[in-house]
């Protein structure tokens, strides 16, 4: 695209003071004509560049000038990764610091790339919650990613799911994950690195001791490993089913990655109705049965017996809710 390659020029003459026409259209895999015109775009645009020539000629820009960010204060040069991320900035109070630096960014373009980044902003909107459900509340995620980002514990009240419902630690935040909508925070401590949601969090008090990051310790890598981790753990169950052909092919959209993709690998041929069978890992009975009743008559569950059972009861306790007059 051209405007990503006028950026490429300007990049490329920073970073090796001059090049000839031929040196641009070889390193950009275009022709020479095309670096001729990209040059007269950017000279338009008001950046000073100065063409020698001769056999030791080339372009290059006149007085050490470069392309920086001019006016960043130090919290809107930390917001850049965040602006294309507008509710995730609004959730850790910086949404008036992106919109200043989105502006700054803006201005600082050639006009030529200020009309296309404007244009990508009208075309593009990224929504990082699923559908159907809202973002948690996290009314401490301020005081947590202030935290994170300077090193300091903290000693958290926390809501489990399991017993003790409620516990208290004191962690090391080593970072934030904004996951479906939903805010995680990973810390160490002594039970290890583990994974807070923040909305579980009851009461937060960021403390004065500081804390060294383990070195070599990286997010992404880690928040990876978790959710591998994750599924492993809560899938400690198999259920057999008969499903229809249209209900197999709907599994992606009804089911999680890690159920749909364990039917489609252990599919059998179709029977003589054209039903196949597949194996799927399940947390629980109960967790199961909800997922299942979403294909409706599309499944027949074969095993375990517990769980076709359950679904018995089910079906006839609707069976009798629907036989009564309205």
């Amino acid at each position: 695209m051209r405007a990503s390659r006028l950026v490429s020029i300007l990049l490329l003459l920073q970073n090796r003071e001059r090049m000839t026409a031929q040196e641009l259209a070889d390193t950009l895999e275009v022709s020479v004509r095309t670096v001729y015109r990209d040059m007269e775009s950017l000279s338009t645009a008001g950046v000073p560049l100065y063409g020698e020539p001769g056999h030791e000629g080339g372009y290059r820009l006149l007085g050490g000038f470069r392309t920086r960010l001019t006016g960043l204060t130090t919290d809107e040069a930390d917001s850049l990764f965040l602006t294309g991320l507008p509710t995730a900035a609004a959730d850790l109070g910086m949404g008036a610091v992106v919109t200043a630096v989105q502006l700054k960014l803006m201005a600082s373009l050639p006009a030529e790339l200020r009309d296309r980044a404007s244009r990508i902003a009208e075309r593009f909107h990224l929504d990082a919650p699923a559908w159907y459900r809202e973002s948690d509340r996290a009314p401490h995620l301020s005081a947590v990613a202030e935290a994170v980002w300077n090193n300091r514990a903290v000693r958290v009240r926390y809501l489990r799911w399991a017993e003790p419902r409620e516990i208290t630690r004191v962690v090391e935040p080593y970072g934030l994950v904004l996951k479906a909508g939903h805010w995680y925070l990973v810390a160490d401590g002594t039970e290890g690195l583990r994974t807070y949601r923040i909305s579980r969090i009851a009461d937060l008090r960021v403390l004065d001791e500081r804390f060294e990051r383990t070195e070599g310790f990286d997010l992404a890598d880690h928040w990876q490993n978790y959710l591998r981790f994750f599924d492993a753990r809560r899938h400690q169950g198999e259920a057999t089913l008969r499903l229809s052909p249209s209900a197999f092919h709907r599994l992606p959209h009804l089911w999680d990655s890690a159920m749909a993709d364990a039917a489609r690998r252990t599919a059998t041929s179709p029977d003589a109705d054209g039903w196949i069978r597949v194996t799927i890992p399940i947390e629980s009975v109960e967790q199961a049965l909800p997922e299942l009743l979403k294909l409706g008559a599309d499944a027949e569950i074969l095993a375990p017996a517990g769980l076709r059972e359950q679904m018995t009861q089910a079906l006839d306790a609707l069976a009798r809710l629907y036989r009564r007059p309205v």
